[in-house]
C-alpha cells in the first residue's frame, strides 16, 4: 500500500511573465480536504486543469506523483519552507521513491486504476512558480522528479485513501531508470535505453526521443 498525504488540485491562473507576455498555469494547487470525493477522469481529477494542453495534462500525465520523502532534502538545500503541493504535485505520497516505481506499475485508487507511464522532465514554469531560475536543473541533476499516472479506469476516489499496487511491472524499469535514460546523450547505458526505447507503457512524449536517440 501507498500512503497518500495529500491530493492537491488547481485551475490556470497567471503564474508570472516571460518575454513581456502573461504566462498561465495551474501548478499552484491547493490541498483538498480529506474525507471529499472526487471523479478522476481520463485526464485529471475533478477541479485540476492544465493551461497549455499542447506541453501538460492529457492521458500521459493525468496525475502528477511526488515522494513526500524528498521535501526536507529540498527544503535545506533551497533554504526556504516549501509550503503545500510544492512542485505542482496532485498527489503527495509515502512509502515509494523514483528507484522503487516501474514504469508500466499498476495502482488501484478507491475505483480507479492507474498505471505509471513517465518521469517528470520541468519546464519553465516552475521555475516562475519557485521563483529559482535553477530549480530545473536541480531537479534534473538530482533525479527527484516524482511521475506522471494515465489512468486505465476513470472512478470514484476520496481523499485519505490509500493506493493499493495491484501489478508491478515485469520489465522491472524504475522511473530513476527512465530519467537515466533520457539524460544519457552519449548512449553509455544504450541496453537500458534499447530496453525503454521498446517499453509499451513509456509515455510517447518520452520514449520517443530515445528511439531517435537510437537510430531506430
Amino acid at each position: 500500500m501507498i500512503e497518500v498525504l495529500s491530493v492537491n488540485v488547481g485551475v490556470p491562473s497567471v503564474l508570472g511573465h516571460r518575454q513581456g507576455a502573461k504566462v498561465y498555469s495551474a501548478i499552484g494547487k491547493r490541498p483538498v480536504a480529506t474525507g471529499t470525493s472526487l471523479w478522476l477522469s481520463l485526464f485529471n481529477l475533478a477541479g485540476d486543469g492544465q493551461a497549455d494542453l499542447t506541453v501538460h495534462g492529457g492521458r500521459d500525465k493525468a496525475v502528477y506523483c511526488y515522494p513526500s520523502e524528498h521535501l526536507a532534502a529540498w527544503e535545506e538545500e533551497l533554504g526556504e519552507t516549501l509550503g503545500p503541493a510544492p512542485f505542482g504535485e496532485n498527489l503527495s505520497t509515502a512509502g515509494v521513491l523514483e528507484s522503487d516505481v516501474c514504469i508500466g506499475d499498476r495502482w488501484r485508487w478507491d475505483h480507479a486504476v492507474l498505471e505509471v507511464c513517465q518521469p517528470r522532465w520541468p519546464c519553465f514554469k516552475l521555475a516562475l512558480y519557485r521563483q529559482r531560475a535553477d530549480i530545473q536543473s536541480r531537479m534534473r541533476a538530482n533525479g527527484r522528479t516524482g511521475w506522471y499516472l494515465r489512468v486505465i479506469e476513470p472512478g470514484e476516489v476520496t481523499v485519505g485513501s490509500a493506493i493499493e499496487v495491484i501489478a508491478s511491472d515485469p520489465a522491472n524499469l524504475s522511473v530513476h531508470d527512465a530519467h537515466r535514460a533520457m539524460a544519457d546523450l552519449h548512449l553509455s547505458g544504450r541496453d537500458l535505453i534499447e530496453r525503454l526505447a521498446q517499453h509499451e507503457s513509456l509515455a510517447t512524449e518520452w520514449r520517443a526521443p530515445l528511439v531517435e536517440r537510437l537510430g531506430i
